[in-house]
C-alpha cells in the first residue's frame, strides 16, 4: 500500500519482490488467466478450423485459345467434365463448411469445452450431463444483482430467468447453493423478493412432482406467472464487516483490528508473499502470478487469517467477502477500497499492520489512452487508484482484495495484480476483474 510518488521501477507485484522489470501483462505466453467466455451456461470453441481454398485454379492450357478446330464431341465432353469437376469441389466446400460451422464452431448450438462435443441449446441445463466433464449441467444457476435473486437458464427460452418461490424451501435452497460450490453446512437462508423486470419474460417453476433429492434443474419448468414472488438465495453469510471505515480516508492508513475480516496473508516458507480474499472456510481467491514457478508448490504455502492458526472457522474477524453477483453495477468513478501488507513505498518496507485505502475505479477507455496505461488494460481487468498519484498498492500487495460496498455488503470486485510503479501520476493499478472470473470460480469450486 503506497502513498509515495518516489521513482521506481515498473512492478507487477509479484509478492513482496523488487524485481526490476516486468513481462508485458497479459501477453498470450504468460497470460495470468485463462480466457474464459463471459455469459453462462455458453460454452462456444473459438480453435479456428484449417483453412479452406475456395479459389478453383485453371490450368493456362485450358484458358488459352490454340487456334486448333475441336470436334462437337470432344468439346461437349470437356464441358462436361469441367462443369462435374466444379459441382463436385462445390459440393465438398459447402460439406466442410457445414462441418466447420455447423459441428465444429457450432453454429446452431453449443459445444463442450472438452472433446468440442456439439449440443443442441435444449440439452444445456436440462438435467442429463452430455459433456464428458458435465459442464453443459454445472453452471444452470446464478444470483443476481444486490438482492442475491436466484436465476437458473432455460434451455427452451434460452435465456435466465428467476425462480419461482412456490414450493420452495431451504432443501431445495441447499441443494442449488451446493451445486453451486457452496457447502451445505454454511447456508444461512431462502428468502422471498420481487423479481422486478427480471421476470418480463416469465419464471422458472418447479414441477409439481419435484423433489430437492434429485437433480435441480430438471425439475424446473417454464411458466409466464408466479404466485407468490422470486427466491433471494443467501448460500453464505458473506460480505459483513462491522469495522469497516464509513467515512472516506486520504491515502493509506493502518486499519483497524477485523476492519477487513477477509484478508488474509499468504506466506511462503514464513514470509508474508501475497494478499488473498476468504470467499469460503476452503477457499482463498488470490492472483494467479503469485504462485508460478519455484513457488508452484503448495507445501510452502501457509494461510495466515485474523488472529488463527488453524484452519479457518469463521468469526467477527475472520469473514468471507462475496463474490460478485451477476448484474452487479460497478462503475467508473464508484469509490473502492484495497488493503494489504504490500511496501509503502516501490521497493521500500513492508508495514508489520494492515494498511487500508480509498480508490476510485476508471473506465477502462480512461486508463487505455496513451498517456496512462496506453491501451493495456482489457477486459479481464479493471483500473483503479487516483489518477493524481498518491495512493495505490505496491510490492507484496498482489492477489489482495479491491472491494466496493453496495446494498450494505462488500463485493470482492478485483484482487490486486500489476501496476507501473508505485501511486505514480497517471499511472493507477490494475486488478484482476473477478466479475469476468466468476463463473471460472464457481467451477472451481464445484469440481473440487
Amino acid at each position: 500500500m503506497s502513498n509515495n510518488q518516489g521513482i521506481a521501477p515498473v512492478y507487477d507485484n509479484r509478492g513482496f519482490q523488487h524485481e526490476e522489470s516486468r513481462p508485458p501483462p497479459y501477453s498470450p505466453q504468460n497470460a495470468m488467466y485463462p480466457a474464459l467466455p463471459q455469459q453462462t451456461p455458453s460454452y462456444v470453441a473459438t480453435t479456428l478450423g484449417p483453412s479452406i481454398n475456395t479459389h478453383h485454379t485453371v490450368p493456362p492450357e485450358m484458358i488459352h485459345n490454340t487456334g486448333q478446330r475441336k470436334g462437337p464431341k470432344r468439346c461437349n465432353s470437356r464441358r462436361i467434365l469441367c462443369v462435374s469437376l466444379c459441382v463436385v469441389l462445390v459440393m465438398a466446400v459447402v460439406g466442410i463448411l457445414l462441418w466447420y460451422f455447423l459441428y465444429y464452431q457450432c453454429l446452431l448450438g453449443k459445444s463442450c469445452r472438452s472433446g468440442g462435443k456439439c449440443l443442441s441449446s435444449s440439452q444445456w441445463c436440462d438435467g442429463v450431463g452430455d459433456c464428458p466433464n458435465g459442464e453443459d449441467e454445472s453452471q444452470c444457476f446464478r444470483l443476481h444483482g444486490t438482492n442475491f435473486i436466484l436465476e437458473s437458464y432455460s434451455p427452451g427460452n434460452q435465456m435466465w430467468m428467476p425462480v419461482c418461490a412456490e414450493k420452495w424451501n431451504d432443501d431445495y435452497g441447499k441443494t442449488v447453493c451446493e451445486q453451486m460450490g457452496y457447502m451445505r453446512k454454511d447456508y444461512v437462508t431462502s428468502s422471498q423478493t420481487s423479481a422486478g423486470s427480471l421476470a418480463s419474460k416469465g419464471y422458472m417453476k418447479l414441477k409439481p412432482e419435484s423433489t430437492y433429492k434429485s437433480n435441480i434443474q430438471s425439475q424446473l419448468m417454464y411458466s409466464q406467472s408466479c404466485s407468490t414472488r422470486a427466491i433471494k438465495l443467501n448460500c453464505i453469510a458473506c460480505g459483513v464487516s462491522e469495522a469497516a471505515p464509513n467515512t472516506r480516508i486520504v491515502g493509506g492508513t493502518e486499519a483497524v483490528n477485523g476492519a477487513w475480516p477477509w484478508q488474509v496473508s499468504l506466506q511462503n516458507n514464513g514470509q508474508h508473499f501475497c494478499g488473498g480474499s476468504i470467499i469460503s472456510p476452503y477457499w482463498i481467491l488470490s492472483a494467479a502470478h503469485c504462485f508460478q514457478d519455484r513457488y508452484s508448490n503448495p507445501g510452502s504455502w501457509r494461510v495466515c487469517s485474523g488472529d488463527l492458526n488453524t484452519p479457518l472457522t469463521f468469526t467477527s474477524r475472520v469473514k468471507p467477502v462475496c463474490l460478485p453477483n451477476f448484474g452487479l453495477d460497478i462503475s467508473p468513478g464508484y469509490p473502492a477500497w484495497i488493503t494489504g501488507w504490500g511496501a509503502l513505498r516501490s521497493s521500500g518496507p513492508s508495514p508489520n499492520m494492515l494498511n487500508q485505502a480509498q480508490i476510485t475505479i476508471y473506465s477502462r477507455d480512461e486508463c487505455n489512452i496513451p498517456q496512462v496505461l496506453d491501451g493495456q488494460v482489457t477486459q479481464t481487468m479493471i483500473c483503479a487508484g487516483k489518477l493524481q498519484g498518491g495512493v495505490d498498492s505496491c510490492q507484496g500487495d498482489s492477489g489482495g482484495p479491491l472491494v466496493v460496498k453496495e446494498g450494505n455488503v462488500w463485493w470482492l470486485a478485483g484482487d490486486t495484480s500489476w501496476g507501473i510503479g508505485c501511486a505514480w501520476k497517471n499511472k493507477p493499478g490494475v486488478y484482476g476483474n473477478v466479475t469476468y472470473f466468476a463463473d471460472w470460480v464457481h467451477g472451481e469450486m464445484q469440481e473440487n
